[in-house]
């Protein structure tokens, strides 16, 4: 199995104030692609320790993957840093003068003497061209070792890489001596711990896969790797290993590889001919946000409405008056009259509610924070589920979203 580091730039990093999505992105494309990832190193902008960074990446692996530093700008070092390590001179590229020139006459600006410097790469390399900015990467072969450079704002780094070097990298894959494949499963409503147990049969006889799990927001992806000499033989075990998963995990299954949960419930309504109307409470409309993250969600998503006040409950929806003075907002009753409620305004398949207290304030022994009620009205009556949710109000308003979320793709699923 090939192996790759990962080499981010950039102070802002080391300090805090903003997020390496960068490294995680290359990290899930590496893996996905069959590239072992040994290691992520993460610097500031300085030259002296971008070049050891990737000195070290170039000792350990076979692919060295640098993003950020190859701006305009005084800090912007990576290019510089890239070139010292490789012994080569950096070289003026005339196309990549043009392209940026006419990335600034689009858009009526004068071009700043500084964006020069854009233009300029280590003899010999291989140019990932930038279409969505003025900073392209760009690729260097050495003794068996690869160096990639790739521009440091995450939409400039992901399109480089979709559209530039991940061609590039399947290449290096297939005229590999072994054929390395990997297959993603995703569970949504089941802890790590859960799901390692449910699956301990095959992780105790993998078949020669390497499996790894990761949690995050309530849901567990499994990892199925698999290195082979041929890809004939390499799916069929990954196929037998995945086929008993499936049979130990059932339907905690939501999906494969990119698929996300939003977007199979959209898929499923779609498919059924279904729509769905929101009544959102605690979750302040993030539930019809996930759906409407998805192209041709307006297929199936009637609408919605955040009924956060009491008032909103009544007058909008028809929760009795009675019902909130009785039980309160947070309740299984509010739950049912909210989701009747929106689905008889919308006439939807489906009405889905939430109500809830996501803290960190309002909670009681009786009510504690985290406790959320929701709804689900169909032409054949009401159900309720309690769900007790743990974590700060982001991740209980998340938790509780995509619980539900969940909950319509297992009805719809049974259908």
């Amino acid at each position: 199995m090939k192996t790759a580091y990962i080499v981010s730039t950039g102070t802002e990093l080391l300090l805090g104030n903003t997020m390496d999505t960068n490294a995680e992105y290359l990290s899930r494309e590496l893996s996905a692609m069959g590239f072992k990832v040994i290691g992520r190193t993460t610097v500031g902008d300085d030259r002296e320790m971008i070049k050891r960074a990737l000195r070290t990446g170039y000792e350990l692996a076979e692919l060295v993957v640098c993003t950020g530093g190859l701006g305009p700008t005084l800090d912007d070092l990576s290019r510089e840093a890239a070139a010292e390590v490789l012994n080569l001179p950096l070289e003026h590229s005339e196309p990549e003068m043009e392209r940026i020139r006419d990335y600034f006459a689009r858009r009526r600006r004068e071009m700043p003497d500084s964006n020069r410097r854009q233009a300029m790469f280590p003899a010999g390399a291989r140019i990932l061209v930038n279409r969505v900015g003025t900073a392209s990467g760009f690729m260097v072969g050495q003794n068996g070792r690869t160096l990639v450079m790739l521009p440091g704002p995450p939409r400039e780094m992901e399109a480089v890489f979709k559209e530039g070097l991940k061609p590039m990298l399947r290449d290096m894959i297939r005229r590999s001596e072994r054929v390395v494949l990997t297959r993603t499963i995703k569970t949504m409503g089941l802890g790590e711990s859960q799901v390692e147990s449910l699956l301990a049969e095959v992780i105790a006889d993998p078949e020669g896969c390497s499996i790894a799990l990761l949690a995050k927001d309530g849901e567990v992806h499994i990892r199925v790797t698999r290195e082979g000499a041929s890809d004939s033989e390499t799916e069929r075990i990954l196929d037998s290993v995945i086929g008993r998963m499936y049979g130990k995990l059932g339907d905690n299954i939501y999906g494969e590889g990119d698929e996300t949960l939003p977007g199979v419930v959209v898929r499923l309504l779609c498919d059924k001919g279904n729509t769905v109307a929101l009544a959102e409470s605690c979750t302040g409309g993030l539930v019809a946000k996930m759906i409407t993250d998805i192209p041709g969600s307006s297929a199936v998503l009637w609408g919605g409405t955040v009924s956060y006040s009491n008032d909103a409950k009544t007058r909008i929806l028809g929760v009795s008056e009675e019902t909130l003075k009785r039980y309160g907002a947070v309740s299984p009753e509010t739950a049912r009259e909210m989701a009747r409620g929106m689905r008889n305004l919308a006439g939807s398949t489906f009405g889905l509610s939430l109500t809830g207290i996501a803290g960190p304030e309002g909670g009681t022994d009786e009510k504690p924070v985290g406790l959320v009620y929701l709804g689900m009205a169909t032409a054949g009556g009401e159900e309720t589920r309690e769900l007790r949710l743990l974590g700060g109000r982001d991740g209980i308003r998340t938790l509780a979203a995509k619980t539900a979320l969940d909950w319509l793709r297992r009805t719809l699923e049974r259908e």
